[in-house]
């Protein structure tokens, strides 16, 4: 499954193909109308149905509708279809990430908060037994500003003024979060995972 984020609309190109596309999950929470889906089912390695959704924070981002409002309807849904779920919160405040993640424990399987592209270390099972990790990082070059080349980042930062940003070379990592769960979707175990690219 890929997930989207706050970018979904930057390239138009992707419109008909999110119509079709049954492995990509575009926020749920964006406006109704808009093409894609915020939550499917896929079946992992060994058959198990995985329900993936995609919710997208309002705090400090230009969101349609608060994630707070459909969210209890999707997990409904997503539970009805598998015992494994599996939520994408991209979100800019961590405050919003951990209160999402506090709200859905013990209802879905996990909660991996993204967009900051800046991996945290609260990789946890809460009580209720939902893993979660307020963000799961970032795959690409860390010798850079969350991927873009420094000295560009740099420049508008100090400027003001846009530029046309380029990605980063050197540093290449995998990051994210490996969750164990049960045959019912409880958490078993979280960890943050980070692999060096030779």
């Amino acid at each position: 499954m890929i997930t989207l984020g706050n970018h979904v609309w930057r390239r138009r190109e992707i419109v008909p193909y999110l119509e079709t596309a049954e492995r990509v999950v575009r926020p749920a929470n964006l406006a109704s109308s808009s093409p894609g889906r915020g939550l499917a089912v896929v079946d992992a390695e060994d058959g198990t149905p995985v329900a993936v959704l995609n919710l997208q924070g309002a705090l400090f981002m230009s969101t349609p509708v608060s994630p707070f409002e459909v969210v209890d309807a999707l997990v409904e849904e997503a539970r009805a279809a598998a015992k494994v779920v599996l939520v994408d919160f991209h979100a800019e405040a961590t405050s919003e990430k951990v209160a999402l993640s506090r709200l859905l424990d013990g209802r879905v399987t996990a909660v991996f908060g993204t967009h900051t592209h800046i991996q945290t270390s609260d990789a946890r099972v809460q009580p209720g037994g939902t893993a979660a990790i307020t963000d799961a990082g970032m795959t690409g070059p860390h010798d850079s500003v969350i991927g873009v080349k420094a000295e560009l980042a740099i420049g508008r930062m100090q400027t003001g003024m846009g530029v046309r940003f380029e990605p980063a070379d050197g540093g290449v990592r995998i990051e994210g979060a490996l969750v164990e769960c049960d045959a019912d979707g409880r958490a078993l175990s979280c960890e943050a995972i980070r692999v060096p690219v030779p």
